[in-house]
């Protein structure tokens, strides 16, 4: 495994555990050379998911680019990057355990918002505000009028 800091190849596994899913190993790791502290995911490699987007085009699904988008939700709140690649984890699940491998955006983040939900309501209606582009203050309004009424 290369350093990510340093780029030296030689390192050491500190802490093994399973995901909450149990559908990847997490290991932290040491270089041996910098020292400096890393973690790395080994999982199964499975067939290919693609993302049909609101203009019919479709791409991989890329849990980068998803954990990305949820972090910067997730800006100045209390969450950690375990819950986050929590998340991630969960919407990949979700998303393998469905019969077709095409799944429409829409449907990302549907899921991707009832976690949210869960986890920080700041956070849900940033991402929310994104991608349910709210055209207006209303339409924002409404939605935090709706998530105030459940509390």
């Amino acid at each position: 495994m290369k350093c990510p800091y340093c780029g030296a190849t030689e390192t050491k596994v500190i802490d093994k555990r399973e995901t909450e899913n149990l559908e990847a190993t997490r290991r932290r790791r040491e270089c041996l050379k910098c020292e400096k502290r890393f973690t790395t995911y080994e999982r199964i490699e499975n067939i290919e998911l693609l993302v049909v987007k609101k203009n019919g085009v479709r791409e991989q699904f890329d849990r980068q680019k998803l954990s990305k988008g949820i972090l910067r939700c997730c800006i100045k709140r209390p969450i950690s990057q375990e819950k986050i690649d929590g998340v991630v984890d969960y919407v990949e699940s979700e998303l393998r355990n469905r019969e077709s491998t095409e799944i429409k955006s829409r449907e990302v983040g549907d899921i991707v918002m009832k976690r949210l939900k869960r986890i920080d309501k700041v956070a849900y209606i940033r991402f929310a505000s994104v991608y349910r582009d709210f055209a207006d203050l209303e339409e924002f309004e409404k939605e935090l009028k709706k998530l105030l009424k459940k509390k």
